[in-house]
C-alpha cells in the first residue's frame, strides 16, 4: 500500500496534473494565459471571473484557432492545438501554473521508482508546448518569460506593454503584439505638451505595468524639457482602507497640478474616482490615462461626473466582426470546451445554474440556457480581443513559414519540426510581417515590439447625444491631436490649466524656483527697467525710460520753461513792472536832464545804473524763452552784466563818497578820480572784467543747449522729462554770478564805512539800505537754489527763483535809488531848485560839524542828557 501511495505522489507532484486548464488537441500546441479570474482575497489564489479580460480573450483564442484550423493555405493539414490556464491575475500563481508549459522539456529520472508490483509507474508523457500566447499583465508576463527563456519557449503578449520587456537580453524569447509603453509614454507626453501643461502628477498601480509606465513617462518628459511631475505616487498592491484619500490629499498638495498622469489597473482607477468624489473634487483632476483604462466603461462606472474630460489612450484597434458573431452565438451546450464558460453565463445573466450537491440562492433567478449573450445582457467587444487573435496568427504565420523551409511539400509535421526548436520558431515569429485582423500591419521589430499605433479617447459626457469615450486623435509616431474637439467639465472647451506658475505678465521677469524648472514667481521690473527677455529686467538708456507695460524703452519726452506756465508767469509780471518803472524813470530823467535833482544824482553814473537795472530785469525774458545756441549766449552775457553794471555803478559812487569824506578829515584838498569821467571810467573798467570773462566762457566752451535727463527722473518712469537748456551747471551760473556778489559786498562794506554821511548829502545812506536789502535777497537766494538740487521741479524752481531775486535786487535798487527822486520831480518840483554852491571846504567841515554833533548827542544821551541840534546841512 505505501509503494502504491508514493507512486501516487510522484505522479501527483512531479508531473503536476491540469484541473484548470483547456485542452485542445492538435498536430502542434500552443500554451495560453489568461486572467480568466482576478486575484483572490487574502490566503486564496482566485476571485471572481473576469468576463471581459479574462473570458473575452480567451475565447479570442479559441476562435483565432478555428480560423487557422479550417484555413486551408495557412498550415495545411496541420492542427493547432492549445492549453490554456488562468493566470487569475496573480503573477506568482502565474508561474506555478507556466510550470505545465515545461514539463516535456524537463528531464525525469524514474529508474529508482517502482509500482507494487514492481514494475516501473506508467507516466503519461505530457504535450509539448512550442509557443505561448500571453500573458496580459506586464507583472505576470515577466514572471513567466524569465521561466521560459530557459527552455527556450517563444512567448507572444497580446497586452503586457512594460518598457521592461523591450530588454532583449533578459527578455529575448518575449515578443508583443502591443507597442511597449516607452511608446504610450511618449504619446503621453505629446498629449500633455499639447494641451499646454508643464505641472502634471503620475500616479502608478505597484508592480511593473505601473511602475515601468511611470517610469518611462518621467524619463520621456525629461529628456524632452519643459515638463515636470510634481507629485509621483504608487498605489500598493493591497491598499489599507483610507488610502486612497491620502492619495488624492497628496495630490492637493501641488493644487496646480491638475493633470494626473495615470497607469493603473481597472480597479485602482475606480479608487481614485471615488476618493476625488469624496474630497468633493469632482472635476478638479484633469486625468490622462493609459491603455489600462483605455476606452473601457468599467474603471469609471458610477463615476462618469469625476472622470468626465479624461483623455485616454488605447493601441489601435478595431471591432472583430467575424468574433461578435462567434462569441454571442456561444451558449452552454456549444461551448463545453471552455471549463469557465458555466461560471462566465452565471455572472453575464445574473442566475444560477443548478449543479448537484450546490443549494440555489433564493435571491438569484435560474439560468434557463436560452438565454442568448448581447440579447438578455450587455455585450461590447473586449478592447484587446484583436491583438489576441493577432498574436495567434503570428504563432501560426511563423510557423508556417518554418514549416514551408523545413518540410517543403511534406504533409503535416515532418521530422525536422519534431521536436520543435524554439529558437528558431523565434527567429520565424521576428521575421513575420502579414495584415492582421483590423488590416494593419503585424511585424516586430528586434527587440519584439510591434509599432506604435494608438488612438486618444476624451470621455464627454456634456453636449452629446451618447455620453462615452470619443476618439479626438491618433500617434503613430507623431501627435495629431483635434484639440477643436475636446470638452472639459460641464461641457466647457476652455483647456484648463496645468500648470505650476502661470506665465508673466508684460513687463515681469521669471525668478525660477531651485530645482523645479517649470516653476517661477513673477518680478516686475520696476523703476527705469524694462523686459529685455524671459528671465532679465535691464535698465533703459539714460534718454529714455520703459513703456508702460514695460517691454521696451520709448524715448523720454523733452520739455522747457513754458511762458504759460506758473512758474513763468510771476517772474515775467514781475520783470514786466520793472522794465516799465525803470523806462519810467529814464524818460523822466531825460526829460528833466538838467534839473538840480537829477545832476545831484550823478546823471552819468545813473544811466548806466539804470541800464544795468534794465539788464536785470531783462534777463528774465532770456530765462524762460526756449534755449538756443543765440539764448544761451546773450544767458552767459546778461545774466552777470546786469548786477555787475548796477553794483559797479553803485561801489564807484559809495567808494566816492567814501573818499571824499575820509579825504575831507584830513585836508581840504579834494581827491582824485571823482569826476564825472573818472567815474565812468572807474565803472567801465569794473565791468570789463565780466565781459572779458564771458568771452573767454565762450571761446572754451561755445554755448549749447542739452538734454538733462537726470533733473526730472522721478521714482515713477511716467513722470519723467528731460528738460532743454542751456549748458550752464549751478556751478559755472554761481561762476556768473560771483564777480556781481564780489562788488555788491564790496559796495555794501563801502556802504557801511559811509553810514556817518549826513543823508541830505548825495546819495550814501540809499545806496547803503539798497545794499543790505539786496544782501538780504541773495542770502535767502542761495538755500532756496541749492535746496531744490534733488527735486523733480529743480529747473523751474531755480529759474523762478534766480529770475524773482534779480528782480527784487533790481527793484530794491530802482525804488531805493531813484523813485523818491522821481516821486520829488513829478509831484513835488517847487523842490527841484538850485541850491547854493557850496566849496569842497565848505561841505568837509558841515560834514565834520554834523559828525561832531552826533557824536556829542550820542555822548549826551549816554549822561542822561538830550539835546536836540537843528541840521543846519542844507
Amino acid at each position: 500500500f505505501l509503494l502504491h501511495m508514493r507512486c501516487w505522489v510522484i505522479n501527483l507532484l512531479v508531473y503536476h496534473s491540469h484541473p484548470h486548464s483547456i485542452k485542445i488537441p492538435g498536430d502542434i500546441t500552443l500554451g495560453g494565459l489568461f486572467p480568466v479570474h482576478a486575484k483572490g482575497p487574502s490566503g486564496l489564489p482566485c476571485g471572481e471571473i473576469k468576463k471581459e479580460k479574462g473570458i473575452h480573450r480567451m475565447e479570442a483564442m479559441l476562435y483565432a484557432l478555428d480560423q487557422i484550423n479550417s484555413d486551408p493555405d495557412l498550415l495545411p493539414n496541420i492542427t493547432l492545438g492549445a492549453r490554456i490556464l488562468d493566470t487569475c491575475s496573480r503573477d506568482t500563481y502565474a508561474l506555478e501554473q507556466s510550470l505545465t508549459f515545461v514539463q516535456a522539456l524537463i528531464q525525469k529520472d524514474t529508474s529508482d521508482i517502482r509500482c507494487s508490483n514492481g514494475e516501473q509507474p506508467i507516466i503519461r508523457k505530457p504535450e509539448r508546448v512550442v509557443g505561448v500566447i500571453g500573458a496580459s499583465a506586464s507583472s505576470v508576463s515577466i514572471m513567466v518569460a524569465n521561466v521560459l527563456r530557459l527552455f527556450e519557449i517563444p512567448q507572444i503578449s497580446y497586452a503586457s506593454t512594460a518598457p521592461e520587456l523591450s530588454d532583449n537580453n533578459r527578455y529575448d524569447f518575449f515578443s508583443r503584439v502591443v507597442p511597449p509603453d516607452s511608446y504610450q509614454a511618449q504619446a503621453m507626453v505629446d498629449i500633455v505638451k499639447a494641451l499646454g501643461w508643464n505641472y502634471v502628477s503620475t500616479l502608478a498601480s505597484e508592480g511593473n505595468y505601473g511602475e515601468s509606465g511611470v517610469d518611462a513617462f518621467v524619463q520621456i518628459s525629461r529628456e524632452a524639457g519643459g515638463l515636470c511631475i510634481a507629485q509621483s505616487m504608487k498605489i500598493p498592491r493591497d491598499p489599507k482602507p483610507g488610502e486612497f484619500d491620502k492619495i488624492i490629499k497628496r495630490l492637493m498638495e501641488t493644487p496646480n497640478a491638475r493633470g494626473v498622469i495615470i497607469f493603473a489597473n481597472e480597479d485602482d482607477i475606480k479608487q481614485v474616482l471615488e476618493a476625488a468624489r469624496r474630497a468633493n473634487l469632482t472635476g478638479h483632476f484633469k486625468f490622462v490615462g493609459s491603455d489600462s483604462w483605455g476606452a473601457k466603461s468599467s474603471p469609471i462606472l458610477d463615476h462618469e461626473d469625476v472622470a468626465e474630460g479624461a483623455v485616454t489612450i488605447l493601441p489601435k484597434r478595431a471591432s472583430i466582426e467575424g468574433f461578435d458573431q462567434y462569441f454571442t452565438s456561444r451558449s452552454l451546450e456549444n461551448n463545453r470546451r471552455n471549463i469557465w464558460f458555466a461560471e462566465f453565463w452565471e455572472d453575464d445573466f445574473r442566475c444560477k445554474l443548478t449543479r448537484p450537491g450546490i443549494k440555489l440562492d433564493p435571491e438569484k433567478k435560474k439560468c434557463t440556457g436560452n438565454e442568448r449573450i448581447g440579447r438578455d445582457s450587455p455585450y461590447e467587444q473586449e478592447g484587446k480581443v484583436q491583438f489576441v487573435i493577432d498574436a495567434v496568427y503570428a504563432m501560426a504565420h511563423a510557423l508556417h513559414n518554418m514549416h514551408q523551409d523545413l518540410c517543403p511539400g511534406a504533409i503535416g509535421v515532418c521530422d525536422k519540426m519534431d521536436p520543435v526548436e524554439g529558437r528558431l520558431v523565434l527567429s520565424y515569429i521576428r521575421s513575420v510581417n502579414f495584415n492582421g485582423s483590423a488590416g494593419t500591419g503585424v511585424l516586430f521589430n528586434e527587440n519584439g515590439d510591434a509599432p506604435g499605433r494608438y488612438d486618444i479617447f476624451q470621455y464627454q459626457m456634456t453636449n452629446t447625444s451618447n455620453p462615452g469615450y470619443k476618439v479626438i486623435g491618433q500617434w503613430t509616431n507623431n501627435l495629431r491631436l483635434n484639440v477643436e474637439e475636446m470638452q472639459w467639465s460641464g461641457g466647457d472647451r476652455q483647456i484648463p490649466d496645468s500648470v505650476c506658475s502661470f506665465p508673466c505678465r508684460p513687463g515681469e521677469r521669471k525668478k525660477m524656483v531651485k530645482g523645479v524648472p517649470c516653476c517661477w514667481h513673477c518680478e516686475l521690473c520696476d523703476g527705469y527697467q524694462y523686459q529685455a527677455d524671459e528671465f532679465a529686467c535691464e535698465m533703459c538708456p539714460f534718454d529714455m525710460r520703459p513703456t508702460p507695460n514695460r517691454t521696451a524703452c520709448r524715448p523720454t519726452p523733452i520739455i522747457k520753461l513754458e511762458w504759460h506756465s506758473p512758474w513763468a508767469i510771476i517772474p515775467v509780471f514781475l520783470a514786466i513792472l520793472g522794465i516799465v518803472a525803470t523806462l519810467s524813470v529814464v524818460i523822466t530823467f531825460i526829460r528833466f536832464n538838467d534839473t538840480p535833482i537829477v545832476r545831484a544824482a550823478g546823471r552819468e553814473l545813473s544811466y548806466v545804473l539804470l541800464t544795468g537795472i534794465f539788464l536785470i530785469y531783462l534777463i528774465t525774458f532770456l530765462m524762460i524763452a526756449e534755449p538756443g545756441p543765440v539764448v544761451c549766449a546773450f544767458r552767459r552775457l546778461l545774466l552777470g552784466l546786469g548786477m555787475c553794471i548796477t553794483y559797479s555803478a553803485m561801489l564807484t559812487k559809495t567808494n566816492r563818497i567814501y573818499r571824499i569824506f575820509e579825504q575831507g578829515k584830513k585836508s581840504v584838498t579834494p581827491p582824485k578820480f571823482i569826476s564825472p569821467t573818472s567815474q565812468l571810467a572807474i565803472t567801465f573798467i569794473l565791468i570789463s572784467f565780466q565781459v572779458l570773462g564771458v568771452f573767454i566762457w565762450f571761446g572754451v566752451v561755445p554755448p549749447h543747449t542739452i538734454v538733462d535727463y537726470e533733473e526730472q527722473r522721478p521714482p515713477n518712469p511716467e513722470l519723467a522729462r528731460g528738460v532743454l537748456k542751456c549748458d550752464m551747471s549751478d556751478l559755472s551760473l554761481i561762476c556768473c554770478l560771483s564777480y556781481s556778489i564780489v562788488l555788491m559786498v564790496t559796495c555794501t562794506v563801502y556802504a557801511v564805512k559811509s553810514r556817518g554821511v549826513p543823508e541830505t548829502f548825495n546819495e550814501a545812506k540809499p545806496i547803503g539800505f539798497t545794499m543790505y536789502t539786496t544782501c538780504i535777497i541773495w542770502l535767502a537766494f542761495v538755500p532756496i537754489f541749492f535746496g531744490t538740487a534733488q527735486s523733480t521741479e529743480k529747473m523751474f524752481i531755480q529759474t523762478t527763483t534766480l529770475t524773482v531775486s534779480m528782480s527784487l535786487s533790481a527793484s530794491v535798487s530802482l525804488g531805493m535809488l531813484y523813485m523818491p527822486k522821481v516821486y520829488v520831480i513829478i509831484f513835488h518840483p517847487e523842490q527841484n531848485v538850485q541850491k547854493r554852491k557850496r566849496s569842497f571846504k565848505a561841505v568837509v567841515q558841515a560834514a565834520t560839524m554834523s559828525t561832531r554833533l552826533s557824536q556829542k548827542s550820542n555822548s549826551d544821551k549816554q549822561n542822561g542828557e538830550t539835546k536836540l541840534e537843528p541840521d543846519r546841512m542844507q
